[in-house]
């Protein structure tokens, strides 16, 4: 389990179903260690901390398993050609990962790297921005109804990670899986 590839991005305006917002959700690589503070990556900004950010919300992760779906439903959705590849950070994550998804998750559990620690936090709940960046207006609800969520982080030991960063997972309370909470709330919405 390891880190693929590290994302930051900048809160732009941008215009989304014919209105200006502000959106950090296109995220750029960056090479090389970054320093991850208990609000986040160094470099990374969010538009709305309402939603996005702060202590609990510091650190979003995506796992690479799922890439391979969305490059099918965007393409089945003619938002992008079948062998369009998505580049790492395209799910608005900071972090790009290898090796397990949300069913390997509970809240509550340690993400333990060299040189910092990240508790997971909550599932993702997506909005009319990803569907813009997805480019089809079904993005959100599909996210929600196949759990392919990825996962908030709180930095609970601040220092640096980058690209290559082993991950060992350090079993929390295991009470509370990650995709099956997101599932549920998904069902609670219907």
């Amino acid at each position: 389990m390891k880190i693929l590839s590290v994302q930051t991005g900048r809160a732009l305006a941008r215009m989304i179903e014919g209105r200006s917002c502000l959106t950090a959700i296109s995220k750029q690589p960056v090479s090389g260690p970054v320093a991850v503070g208990t609000m986040g990556l160094a470099g990374d900004e969010q538009a709305d901390p309402s939603v996005h950010g702060g202590l609990s919300k510091a650190v979003y992760l995506y796992p690479v398993l799922h890439y391979p779906f969305w490059q099918t439903v965007r393409a089945q959705a003619r938002a992008a050609a079948p062998d369009q590849a998505l580049p790492y950070g395209f799910m608005g994550e900071n972090l790009t990962v290898d090796g397990f998804d949300e069913t390997r998750l509970w809240i509550g559990d340690r993400l333990r790297l060299p040189d910092c620690e990240l508790a997971v936090t909550e599932p993702r709940r997506p909005c009319f921005k990803f569907n813009a960046v997805m480019g089809f207006e079904q993005a959100s609800s599909l996210m929600n109804q196949s759990g392919y969520c990825g996962s908030y982080l709180a930095v609970t030991r601040p220092g640096t990670l980058q690209a290559g960063d082993a991950i060992e997972i350090v079993p929390g309370p295991r009470e509370v899986n990650l995709r099956e909470l997101a599932l549920a709330r998904m069902r609670k919405r219907r």
